[in-house]
């Protein structure tokens, strides 16, 4: 590969970076070409981007974005495949499901919102993550539940508050 490849990758690489919030490196080696084929599919339908880049491009690349990877630098060690996603989750999700009929993609480390994830027994604790859909329905949920619970509240109190008016008044008239 000359200079001028090597500079192209590590520019791209480096402004996917920059523009990623999450990212996980992930170790595909062993599988085989129709395997591999099989997951960039499956990245592809779950809005994954998924590269097989050179360790020292990775490195070089995560130097020259303005984010701090230095974390990530003791998991750029045998083969790396960078996955790129807007989730926190789907990556993880989609490494799980795939392993149920693989071995690998097995998790090196993810970075989630500056977050740093090491190793493979990571991955539960990754899909557990709430998107920040996820995130603002519960939110909006939880905002929901006191207003609902006043309303009902006012509403049977209304009509036990009238049985009690309509009881009094039948009193006084007696």
């Amino acid at each position: 590969m000359r200079k001028e490849e090597k500079y192209q990758i590590i520019e791209s690489l480096s402004e996917k970076l920059k523009n990623s919030d999450v990212i996980y490196l992930t170790d595909t080696s062993g599988l085989n070409v129709e395997t591999i084929n099989n997951l960039r599919r499956l990245c592809f339908r779950r809005q994954v981007s998924m590269q097989v880049v050179k360790n020292t491009l990775l490195r070089k690349a995560m130097e020259k974005s303005e984010k701090n990877f230095e974390s990530l630098y003791e998991a750029l060690v045998g083969p790396t495949s960078v996955m790129l996603s807007d989730t926190g989750n789907v990556p993880a999700k989609l490494i799980k499901e795939f392993r149920k009929k693989q071995a690998k993609p097995s998790l090196k480390a993810a970075y989630i919102d500056q977050a740093v994830f090491i190793g493979d027994d990571q991955l539960e604790a990754l899909t557990q993550i709430k998107s920040r859909e996820e995130l603002i329905g519960d939110l909006i949920g939880l905002l929901q539940s006191p207003a609902q619970n006043v309303i009902s509240a006012l509403q049977s109190g209304g009509n036990t508050i009238a049985g009690v008016v309509k009881t009094l008044s039948e009193r006084d008239e007696s």
